[in-house]
């Protein structure tokens, strides 16, 4: 039964998706999508395009680019820059009286998805 809800009446026809790459990551966005990705050199309030869109989803017609598709694009906009959760890397050795606490936060960017360009 996989797969039966993109032949299902309520989603025909409403389905459009993307696959897009960006910080060494990829994500699969719709219109109205928030993301947390790595930090772009953009303000806040400003468009972002993404040129590296890997796969997109037009009402059931699937294009896959190699490595790319030609022509498509996302479109979004820089709602703000946070910092994401701390993760906490602890070091120890038994017995030497050695431990080591590394913290680190990552930089993120906060996008909204505006349009799929395809």
């Amino acid at each position: 039964m996989t797969g039966v809800w993109f032949i299902h009446p309520p989603f025909r026809g409403k389905l459009m998706y993307a696959v897009l790459e960006t910080g060494s990551k990829q994500y699969r966005v719709t219109a109205g999508d928030t993301l947390k990705i790595e930090r772009l050199a953009v303000e806040a309030g400003q468009p972002v395009t993404f040129d590296r869109v890997l796969m997109v989803n037009t009402d059931g017609k699937i294009a896959v680019g190699s490595p790319t598709v030609a022509s498509a694009t996302v479109v979004a906009d820089v709602v703000e820059h946070i910092r994401g959760d701390k993760k906490i890397a602890f070091k120890m050795k038994r017995r030497k009286g050695y431990h080591k606490t590394v913290g680190h936060r990552q930089e993120l960017t906060v996008v909204k998805i505006k349009e799929i360009n395809a």
